[in-house]
């Protein structure tokens, strides 16, 4: 076989082999990865609308919870007074909520009724929608002779928990075409942990089916919401909204334990091959409600062969890659043996010396001729010493002699700027791993400071003051600073923007440093005014001077960096060192001053939610002594505040409940109103731009105006006062209410009036 033949053989053969191996594995592996990648989109997308979903829920358990929680105040006045203005409450909440088809609570009897002794019966009141949209009053008494231990009412009653009831179809005129599905949300109402009934809303779920049809991840994909019994709540095919899974595909329902999955609460998926004998991917997301143990999940199901599809695309187009390289890997094998074999025939005994891996000057030939052999000859004279050369640069680069030079033979001296290539990419590995080594530790140093910071964070964060100085003495140790110090702005006063030193380590506090800074002032005030990092590195003289045992000096450089949250500034560190910040020391202060500023916050709301709460509860002791009923109202409005210092979420519940039943409004110290919930606007006939602004005197019925001014008095020097008032209208009526006037005091400091308020007018 010729010498041309043998390296078309044996090079196409073997370059056949690695292209087949590599074009096989790459393709296997690309399909592996579309086919993952494919199914994480699904499931992102799963789990992205059943967070949707589960806000919508959440909120509408929230506003059944509030009522609940409302509820509890029913002692506060006689039944009948407190059912009607309850019942105002309950209209309220329907009529502000389109998608509620009903809203009703239910009362123990032997609460309410003293003649009723039996441990069983309840009475119902609320409202519900007609066919037409119009809201009517329910009122009924209901198992008068004995519990119904199959309905949902006896469920609560026995657990006492919250529930979300499964979803069923219902038609407001009786007709099939007109139903439509709805489920009912039900909150206990228990004081202390006696169950005395339970607040609950009808939830039209018809807005879910528009979510649902919209979840189309992929091509012919859909998805399908159930709840926890396995009812379809939503689905692309709405012929199936309010049937269960396990009825309509029982072989799915049961193979899979669908139902079972749906009510553990977590995250399941599968593949199944339909009737049309077509495989199907299955990716379902738990929906769970704080408080309710009845999870719901949502489904989207994607054909197999529409991920499959994107994997064979790939395949064929990576063959199609391969075949072409073989292609013209044939063509130029075919070249180079034709140009090469020539030559190579003349020059045989020096290859085969070459083969053996002799290299040295001594198989240099003499060049007799000057013909095309010549030539050859001196050609590969000129190889054997350029590779000789190599072969010492590249036993220079093997001992890790990496500096170590060559010269190559010409410009065409591929192998020798291969080789030259070679150590300059070993020089730049070298420095490109000196350099992630420093990344990587300056990474490293960033990273466990930030996780210190955090733990000091994490650490008395009831006391500002000893927080503060925990940050700034470790920022100043992490950083290898001499001094530093902190500002935060002091919100109490209003007359300017003003920051206090509430934290100093190594300072020389009597000779250059101020305790308070107005915005603008100096270089923190600068800093707080333009909310970005200050880092000098020319100090004015004697603007700060670190001292020590061996005397004092100015630093080498300062560095101030805002502690603001959002776009507010909460206040400024200062940091003075003998030594130059590096990049990334000023990148981890900023980062760190992010974490401080919000554990400074959260430490100041804990600080003034626990202040209010003591205030809350003094006043409401005080009221105690003053008034029976009243007092009632404020415990409940006391044990909703502790409750919500716990959990923000709760708190937010409390406030909103509180909008639902009591008139509130907030003025300032000249007496003039600076906010009111709606209930309070509504009540007065005003708007919110024509009440905003006016003074309190302007609200005050002519016959109260001197004893009115008595009680603002009294409010003023700082006590609260609970009595009868008469006030007015923007019509001029008059309206009997329940007043509560309180001041309101932030960090000591006088802020503003609260008025709480129930209107008693339709009341003898």
């Amino acid at each position: 076989m010729k010498i041309n033949a043998k390296m078309l053989v044996y090079i196409l053969t073997t370059s056949m082999l690695i292209f087949i191996a590599s074009v096989g594995y790459l393709t296997i592996k690309s399909r592996q990865l579309v086919l993952t990648e494919a199914r994480e989109v699904a499931n992102k997308n799963a789990h992205e609308y059943a967070n949707l979903i589960k806000s919508e829920l959440t909120a509408d358990y929230n506003i059944t919870k509030t009522l609940a929680q409302a509820g509890q105040a029913f002692q506060s006045l006689p039944w009948e007074d407190w059912n009607k203005i309850f019942l105002e409450q309950q209209l309220h909440v329907i009529t502000e909520n389109p998608h509620y088809l009903a809203i009703a609570t239910s009362w123990e009897l032997n609460y309410i009724d003293p003649d009723w002794g039996k441990p069983f019966g309840r009475y119902m009141s609320g409202w519900v929608k007609d066919p037409n949209g119009d809201i009517n009053q329910i009122e009924l008494r209901l198992n008068t002779d004995g519990d119904d231990i199959t309905g949902n009412y006896y469920a609560m009653k026995s657990s006492g928990g919250s529930m979300i009831v499964d979803p069923k179809l219902w038609s407001p005129t009786g007709r099939e075409e007109d139903q439509y599905i709805n489920t009912n949300i039900s909150v206990p109402v228990k004081p202390g942990n006696t169950f005395i009934g339970l607040a609950g809303v009808d939830v039209d779920l018809e807005r879910f089916q528009v979510i649902v049809k919209k979840i189309k991840p992929f091509k012919n994909s859909y998805a399908f919401l159930l709840s926890n019994d396995g009812t379809f709540v939503a689905h692309a095919n709405s012929t199936l909204m309010g049937k269960l899974i396990s009825a309509e595909n029982p072989e799915l329902s049961e193979k899979f334990n669908i139902v079972e999955n749906v009510q553990s609460g977590e995250s399941f998926s599968f593949i199944y091959k339909n009737p049309n004998n077509e495989k199907d991917f299955y990716v379902f997301a738990p929906i769970k409600v704080e408080n309710v143990n009845t999870p719901w999940s949502l489904a989207i199901v994607v054909p197999n062969k529409i991920i499959t599809s994107k994997a064979n695309i790939v395949s064929y187009k990576a063959l199609l890659v391969s075949l072409i390289g073989l292609l013209l890997l044939t063509i130029v094998i075919w070249i180079i043996a034709k140009n090469i074999t020539d030559p190579i025939i003349k020059v045989t005994d020096i290859l085969k010396n070459l083969a053996k891996g002799k290299i040295s000057e001594s198989l240099i030939m003499e060049v007799k001729t000057n013909d095309e052999v010549g030539e050859m000859t001196q050609a590969l004279n000129t190889s054997i010493r350029g590779l000789n050369n190599k072969a010492e640069f590249a036993n220079q680069i093997g001992t890790g002699n990496i500096d170590y030079n060559l010269e190559l033979v010409s410009e065409e001296d591929l192998l020798g700027k291969s080789l030259l290539n070679m150590r300059s990419s070993l020089l730049k590995a070298r420095s490109e791993d000196e350099k992630r080594t420093e990344e990587d530790k300056k990474r490293r140093w960033s990273n466990e400071g930030l996780a210190k910071f955090a733990e000091i964070l994490r650490n008395n964060n009831d006391n500002i003051s000893i927080l503060a100085n925990n940050i700034i003495k470790n920022l100043v140790y992490y950083l290898n600073a001499n001094q530093g110090g902190l500002f935060i702005h002091n919100d109490q006063e209003k007359q300017s923007v003003i920051f206090e030193l509430l934290a100093a380590f190594a300072y020389d506090t009597e000779k250059f440093l101020k305790k308070e800074i107005e915005l603008g002032e100096g270089l923190v005030g600068t800093c707080a005014s333009e909310k970005n990092t200050i880092y000098l590195t020319e100090i004015p003289q004697d603007y700060i001077q670190i001292t020590s045992g061996l005397g004092g000096a100015n630093p080498s450089s300062l560095l101030f960096v805002p502690l603001k949250i959002e776009n507010d500034i909460l206040g400024v560190i200062e940091i003075a060192s003998f030594n130059k910040f590096k990049k990334h020391e000023i990148e981890f202060a900023e980062k760190a001053a992010e974490s401080i500023a919000s554990a400074l916050k959260s430490v100041r709301i804990n600080t003034t939610t626990t202040y209010l709460l003591e205030q809350s509860q003094q006043q409401a002791e005080e009221m105690a002594a003053q008034e029976e009923e009243m007092r009632q109202n404020m415990e409940e409005l006391q044990a909703t505040q502790e409750e919500s210092s716990r959990k923000s979420d709760e708190f937010s519940g409390m406030l909103q409940g509180m909008d639902l039943f009591l008139l509130k409004a907030e003025f300032s110290l000249d007496a003039t109103l600076i906010n009111a919930n709606d209930l309070f606007i509504d009540k007065f006939k005003y708007t919110h731009s024509e009440a905003i602004g006016m003074e309190v005197e302007e609200f005050v019925a002519k016959r109260d105006i001197t004893k009115f001014q008595k009680i603002l008095n009294t409010v003023m020097s700082g006590k609260s006062h609970q009595e009868i008032t008469f006030l007015k209208n923007k019509t001029g009526k008059e309206l009997k209410l329940i007043t509560f006037f309180t001041p309101v005091m932030i960090n000591e400091i006088f802020e503003k009036i609260l008025l709480l308020a129930i209107d008693i007018s339709d009341y003898k």
